[in-house]
């Protein structure tokens, strides 16, 4: 009898793919919320070069993500303009883009880290079409948290000028996005459109923005902000608690409630005694100055910052506040050794 031949059945077993933790989906006031009390550790980086790849961001981040940050803030770079001379003698406008990428690195450090990232959006360069545009794709990524900001005005110009169908005020950028929250799109006719759930961040200016005639007027405008939408505060830098302490309590006179969260910056070089304030508009108190004045060096500069700035975020902490946030310029090195002190 002649027997079947028989074909041997062989079983491909196809690995299941691990899977990641899901990325995070919290808003910045639930993470001080989930806090109970405890000080939260935030940083804030630059968009790399262009030329640069994602791994010069990576480079910034990985020393700084033992201390457990919630979320990583991804500052916002403007086009700016050149002029080139042709042939003729004419000039021809060219746009540069020295630091292009916002949406692509927060989608990079939420996928690699597994925090939150939260771009910044300005009003300038930005139309209310681009605006919504651009708060759609981090939607579709995911991305729960912005800030919304004014923007400074580009090199060639002495003030702010917004683009033809943009925003003038960081208010206005504030209004746009929590419309969207509502579903509420620049195009009136659209049907069953998706309400977005943007946790909407401002900035706060302790020592007033250099265009302010006062530190009232100021008030004045950022509460105006809360009011459109923004549910808590990041301060520009500053180098006296004092003043940050005087700022929140006037924020709080004037019926101003939501977190507020103070901005750090260590000094770490001599050339920052006039570049700070000139270009930040604080002030640096004067037993800071002199140390870096009789300081022989840049380093020995960068170890006066680093224990100035230990010594704020420990009475910060002290007093309670819900989170401390460096702006970390992209240097690691000094913002690691205040955290190992601070938290």
């Amino acid at each position: 009898m002649a027997f079947a031949k028989h074909r041997r059945l062989r079983l491909r077993i196809i690995p299941t793919p691990k899977t990641q933790n899901p990325t995070p989906k919290m808003k910045v006031t639930e993470h001080i919320q989930n806090a109970q009390g405890k000080s939260l550790f935030s940083f804030e980086i630059l968009p790399p070069l262009k030329g640069q790849n994602i791994q010069s961001i990576f480079d910034s981040i990985d020393p700084l993500m033992e201390f457990d940050p919630p979320f990583i803030d991804v500052t916002y770079h403007r086009e700016e303009y050149e002029f080139k001379e042709l042939p003729n003698g004419l000039l021809q406008k060219k746009v540069v883009k020295k630091r292009p990428g916002t949406v692509g690195i927060c989608a990079a450090i939420q996928n690699k880290y597994q925090v939150d990232a939260i771009p910044h959006i300005l009003c300038g360069g930005f139309t209310k079409e681009d605006t919504e545009n651009f708060l759609i794709d981090i939607d579709f990524l995911g991305i729960q948290n912005v800030v919304a900001l004014r923007g400074d005005a580009i090199k060639s110009e002495i003030y702010f000028r917004p683009e033809k169908e943009g925003h003038h005020y960081a208010s206005e950028l504030v209004s746009q996005i929590a419309d969207l929250n509502q579903g509420i799109y620049l195009d009136s006719e659209l049907l069953n459109s998706h309400n977005t759930d943007f946790c909407i961040g401002v900035a706060g200016y302790p020592e007033k923005h250099m265009e302010a005639p006062s530190i009232d007027s100021d008030l004045h405008f950022l509460k105006q902000k809360i009011k459109n939408g923004a549910e808590y505060i990041i301060t520009q830098m500053f180098f006296d608690n004092k003043k940050f302490f005087d700022f929140v309590a006037k924020c709080r006179a004037a019926g101003i409630t939501v977190p507020i969260i103070p901005g750090l910056k260590p000094i770490a070089t001599k050339k920052q005694l006039n570049l700070v304030p000139h270009r930040f508009s604080v002030d640096l108190p004067d037993d800071l100055i002199m140390e870096v004045v009789k300081a022989k060096d840049n380093d020995t500069v960068k170890q006066i910052g680093i224990e100035w700035c230990i010594a704020q975020s420990k009475e910060l902490v002290s007093a309670g506040l819900p989170v401390l946030h460096y702006y970390s310029m992209g240097k690691a090195e000094n913002i690691k050794a205040i955290a190992r002190e601070v938290f």
